[in-house]
């Protein structure tokens, strides 16, 4: 079956490119900040946590590749699903397309499929509910019903805005009279506490903690001015991501399926769906600049079964190019990305400049710093990436805190006053020295030999915190 070569080829692929590449700032974040298991986090809520941490502990390693498994093992299972669920709405030949069309969007194929992110679980999570959602809506089968519930839980405890995708299938629901009946029978009811039931500890995590991790999404989408270009921004991002001929005929099949309306009740669900993460998050554009490209990505993914049908309909030699011209490029991109990871051509050739640092990992740092007798002291850094990157770089001992008022996860790690004397680690040349501090002692800069390159770490022993939490 051509769908199980693809998932093998494809898993492949990822498998040697997440041994080739180091873990980036959010994915050292999470397996730095995510060490110890909780019911909830400041940033998202607990499963891709779950999963990194859940990696590390049954093998005992943070290797890059090991944390990276479980979401190179679902994204290989939301390969499968998407091509199900296309199936099941349209043919066999739609889903194939569909899912290899997934596959080449780079922020689904290659961040989605395999780095430690929400939006691994995220995605497999909203194609398992929909294909049962797709299926409950033919029978009465409460299993159905109930793994829908189970499977939409599952995105909730991946990342909020899953909310909008099941406020989708609400829609669907309600605008649909063949399955507006639906909604005098118990099961949709059964299926949403289940789902209720799912998210309730990180409601509890939050009440705990001052509403924290909402509070700080929430923030994301105040208004700080308006910005009329916003919705362009957005949607021209969101375009690069998934590839600008990828996008278009998403967008297109988008639009041909809110003008068929409801009457199209398979073109319909899925346009549902997909409506409120793709409109949503180009109109907060309007007001907030906080907004990333990548939000709205979730809703596109009930874009791809279109899609699908539409691929599967071209002249096959049509077909062919488009597949064959994506797939080389995407696998391009690939090897470029690694190499520049690995051997540091673009600061080679133009010097400063190292975009691949920021997927290289600094453990070697530990080793340097226990060369000059360094490791006795909690280390400090001066924001949250760094945190990330210094507290995974050291395995977790000694502890890393964060001197920042915006330490996201570390906030919570690090509740207890530092005792002593703390060594603060500083990526390059610090141009000042760290605040918080009585007085502040300048220590010879640290060197690091690092894949292709040798980094300098600006290091200072702070006598005397001051303020704390800072």
């Amino acid at each position: 079956m051509p769908v199980v070569w693809l998932i093998a080829v494809t898993a492949a692929v990822r498998l040697v490119f997440g041994a080739a590449v180091g873990l980036g700032i959010d994915e050292s974040y999470m397996v730095a900040a995510g060490r110890t298991l909780h019911w909830g986090y400041f940033d998202h809520p607990p499963l891709a946590w779950w999963l990194s941490a859940g990696a590390a502990k049954l093998t005992g390693s943070e290797a890059a590749i090991v944390v990276r498994l479980p979401f190179i093992a679902l994204f290989a299972a939301s390969t499968w699903l998407m091509y199900r669920l296309t199936a099941e709405l349209f043919s066999p030949a739609a889903g194939c397309w569909a899912a290899v069309a997934l596959n080449l969007a780079p922020v689904l194929g290659v961040t989605t499929g395999s780095w430690v992110l929400p939006d691994g679980p995220l995605v497999a999570s909203l194609l398992a509910a929909t294909l049962c959602f797709v299926r409950a809506l033919e029978t009465r089968g409460w299993h159905l019903w109930l793994g829908a519930g189970v499977a939409a839980g599952c995105a909730l405890l991946s990342k909020y805005s899953a909310a909008l995708v099941l406020a989708g299938a609400v829609i669907a629901l309600l605008t649909q009279r063949g399955h507006r009946q639906w909604l005098a029978r118990p099961q949709p009811y059964v299926a949403a506490a289940v789902v209720l039931l799912l998210f309730a500890p990180v409601l509890v995590w939050n009440t705990e903690h001052e509403w924290a991790s909402f509070a700080f999404q929430a923030d994301r989408a105040t208004a700080s001015r308006f910005n009329p270009l916003g919705p362009f921004e957005s949607f021209g991002g969101t375009a690069l991501y998934l590839l600008p001929w990828i996008w278009l005929p998403l967008i297109i099949e988008f639009v041909r399926g809110l003008r068929a309306g409801p009457r199209d009740a398979k073109r319909w669900l899925l346009c549902c769906l997909a409506a409120p993460p793709v409109l949503l998050f180009p109109l907060v554009a309007l007001w907030s600049r906080a907004g990333q490209f990548h939000w709205a990505v979730p809703g596109y993914v009930f874009l791809f079964p279109l899609l699908g049908e539409r691929l599967s309909q071209w002249r096959p030699s049509l077909s062919r190019l488009w597949l064959r011209a994506s797939a080389a490029l995407i696998c391009m991109g690939l090897l470029a990305v690694a190499a520049e990871v690995r051997w540091n051509w673009i600061g080679l050739i133009r010097r400063g400049q190292d975009p691949g640092l920021q997927a290289v990992d600094w453990t070697p740092m530990r080793a340097a710093l226990q060369s000059r007798g360094l490791l006795g002291a909690p280390i400090g850094a001066l924001n949250w990436p760094d945190a990330g990157k210094i507290g995974y770089a050291l395995r977790g001992d000694p502890p890393v805190i964060c001197l920042n008022p915006d330490a996201r996860e570390f906030r919570f790690g690090q509740v207890a006053r530092p005792p002593g004397d703390i060594l603060i680690i500083v990526p390059g040349r610090a141009s000042a020295e760290p605040t918080l501090f009585k007085s502040v002692e300048t220590l010879p800069p640290l060197s690091v030999d690092l894949p292709g390159r040798t980094v300098e770490f600006a290091l200072f022993i702070g006598h005397g915190l001051q303020r704390w939490p800072p």
